[in-house]
């Protein structure tokens, strides 16, 4: 008995096999989670496998609830159950389905999945209050909003918009126009945070700067 499924990649040169909460509804989870945690895309880094089967190990704990096998075949690999998933990208973007007319469960919540692998990693490894973030469009940052940045040990943490300029070198987050032949490359004005200070100035540091399309933010009062 069991609640089986099993992962593995476009390649499928391995299959990781989960005896317990295979459904979609904790594996969609389990993949976001490994995302947010910027870990290493399996379908194209070996790491991957490991930071994935890390979070899996320290959710279902004892010793016969995940495995890592070589991949064979889909027939073979099927555990029935939930059937194989192929994931890329941290997103599922194929399907073995165990039978026809197979339906996926739906007993899990996404946000609460997420907060159960959290829950489950080490204390200093967790994503804690960073799950409670919204994502809000760059160019809607204003001062005092406090940006979640991927910081040096691999770990999110909350700095303060403070202003909004360009860094005087290696500057960021170009927008390109396209006006027929003719390309016009703009420097914008982008939002910077309190993280590597100078003297009390953080505009010289490129990596101040947030230079994406979208941020998170602590939700604002």
């Amino acid at each position: 008995m069991g609640n089986r499924a099993v992962i593995t990649t476009p390649q499928r040169k391995l299959g990781v096999y989960l005896h317990w909460n295979g459904g979609r509804d904790t594996v969609e989870p389990l993949l976001r989670y490994c995302e947010l945690k910027g870990y290493r895309d399996p379908a194209s880094d070996d790491y991957g496998w490991a930071r994935m089967c890390q979070v899996l190990g320290n959710f279902f704990g004892g010793s016969t609830s995940l495995g890592v096998i070589p991949y064979s075949t889909d027939e073979r690999m099927d555990p029935g159950d939930n059937g194989v998933y192929v994931i890329e990208g941290w997103k599922i973007v194929d399907r073995v389905l165990p039978w026809e007319g197979f339906e996926e469960q739906r007993g899990h919540g996404f946000g609460k999945m997420l907060r159960a692998f959290d829950a489950a990693m080490p204390e200093k490894e967790r994503l804690g209050e960073f799950l409670g973030s919204v994502e809000v469009p760059v160019s809607e940052l204003r001062v005092g909003d406090e940006v979640w940045m991927f910081t040096v040990g691999d770990a999110w943490k909350a700095y303060p918009v403070v202003g909004f300029g360009k860094p005087e070198s290696n500057r960021v987050a170009v927008t390109v126009d396209t006006h027929g032949d003719r390309r016009d490359v703009i420097y914008p004005n982008l939002p910077y945070v309190a993280m590597y200070g100078r003297d009390g100035d953080f505009s010289w540091n490129v990596n101040n700067y947030v230079h994406c399309d979208m941020a998170r933010i602590r939700q604002r009062e």
